[in-house]
Formats: structure tokens, C-alpha cells, sequence
């Protein structure tokens, strides 16, 4: 299986789509190849703009899957949304990948824009006819349910070391068609984002493997249980 993730921080943000490739692992048994053009504050509009080298990577990179993730802080107009996603469609269906829509969640301190997100993406997986990972409603959800687990980093809009790992838990689950997830470990990926980096530059840990950390197996309980269920 080839993945290509296509989005902007929510996507990188601590190794994600590299912790979703070691939980297909231990899943199925067979690691995914993945890859990622993911930019910091980018909507699906810039990479629509951007056409070229989305063009290329899913024209020749051989993805069986697509991997969309809209900007969502702020959530962009809809129609614009609905005109790049249109777009890249093309670009997939000639490709042979198919798209998956990455369901973002709300910011910690606007709950109620939750059921808003959750209802558009719903609809326009319905219009383009795509696959969809529910991430917003599992945060929603397990917000509600397990407030003792902090999905959220400091800034209250990117994900928490938890939230990526329930990220990629979502979308192991989705692409390898199992809701057991029972075979996955307590592993996660915390990149230490550092964003008054050197000259003011964003940094995170640079060696391959060093984010990894041993998160507590009762919370990645309650994450797996949750997608489990949804």
C-alpha cells in the first residue's frame, strides 16, 4: 500500500503519517509506503495553486490512496474548499489513488465548531464520492468521554502526542479495514516542536526515531476503544 498525505501542519505535526505506517504494520503485517507534501498554515487551495508537484506525485507516485486535509483554524470557505478538492480529485482519479478526506477536528476553546466541520466533511465525502477518516468527531468524542486525555498541544489547535497517535489510529483502522486494533502499541511520536527555533526558524528533533515515547497504556486504550467504536 502507497499513501500520499497532502495538508499542512495538522498532518506533520509529531511524525504522524509515519506513526499511521508502524500501526498498519503491526496490523496487517505489511508496512505502507508513505509519503508527505505537507506545509506549515497551507489550505488545499495553495496546493491546488501548487499544481505541478502535486501533479506529478500522483500521476507517477503509483498512491493507492490520497490523503486530503484541509486547513481547519480557521475552517476556509466552503465553496473553496469544494473548488481545490474538485481539483485534486482529477489529479487522483488519473492516478488510480484513492482520496481519503481527513476530518480535522475543532480548537480546544471553539467546541461547537465541531459539529460544524464534522457535517461539511461528511457532505463532501458524499458529493466526491471519497473515503473519510472522522478524526474531528473521535476528538470530540473522547474529549467528552475522557477529559483526563489531553488531545490537544499547548497551543490548543494542533495535536497532543495522544492526539496524533488517535490521528493515526483512525486511519490504520480505515485503510487496513479493521476495527480491531487491538495488535497496536503504546507507542507514540512527540517531534518536540520548538517553533523559537535557531534564528527563529521552526525546529523539531532531527534523528530518525528519537520523537518516539512510551505513552500510558490506559489512555491509547480509551483512543483505540474509541475508534474501535465509531
Amino acid at each position: 500500500m502507497r499513501v500520499l498525505f497532502v495538508g499542512n501542519s495538522h498532518t506533520y505535526f509529531n511524525d504522524m503519517p509515519e506513526l499511521f505506517a508502524r500501526m498498519c504494520e503491526q496490523l496487517s503485517g505489511v508496512r505502507p509506503e508513505v509519503t508527505m507534501l505537507a506545509y506549515s498554515g497551507r489550505a488545499l487551495s495553495w496546493h491546488r495553486e501548487e499544481y505541478f508537484s502535486l501533479r506529478f506525485a500522483l500521476l507517477y507516485g503509483r498512491y493507492d490512496y490520497c490523503v486530503l486535509q484541509q486547513q481547519a483554524h480557521p475552517f476556509p470557505d466552503e465553496e473553496e474548499t469544494r473548488a481545490a478538492v474538485r481539483r485534486i480529485l482529477a489529479l487522483c482519479r488519473a492516478g488510480g489513488a484513492k482520496p481519503v478526506l481527513f476530518m480535522t477536528w475543532a480548537q480546544k476553546h471553539e467546541p461547537e465548531m465541531s459539529g460544524v466541520m464534522s457535517r461539511f466533511y461528511r457532505a463532501l465525502a458524499a458529493e466526491a464520492g471519497a473515503l473519510i477518516a472522522p478524526v474531528g468527531e473521535l476528538f470530540a468524542r473522547v474529549q467528552h468521554e475522557h477529559p483526563e486525555i489531553e488531545l490537544f498541544w499547548q497551543d490548543g489547535a494542533h495535536a497532543s502526542p495522544y492526539g496524533s497517535y488517535l490521528s493515526a489510529a483512525a486511519f490504520a483502522s480505515l485503510l487496513c479495514g479493521t476495527r480491531n486494533l487491538s495488535a497496536l502499541t503504546d507507542e507514540g511520536f512527540d517531534f518536540q516542536l520548538d517553533f523559537e527555533g535557531e534564528n527563529g526558524l521552526p525546529l523539531a528533533l532531527e534523528a530518525p526515531g528519537a520523537a518516539a515515547v512510551s505513552l500510558d497504556p490506559e489512555k491509547t486504550s480509551c483512543l483505540r476503544e474509541a475508534v474501535e467504536q465509531q
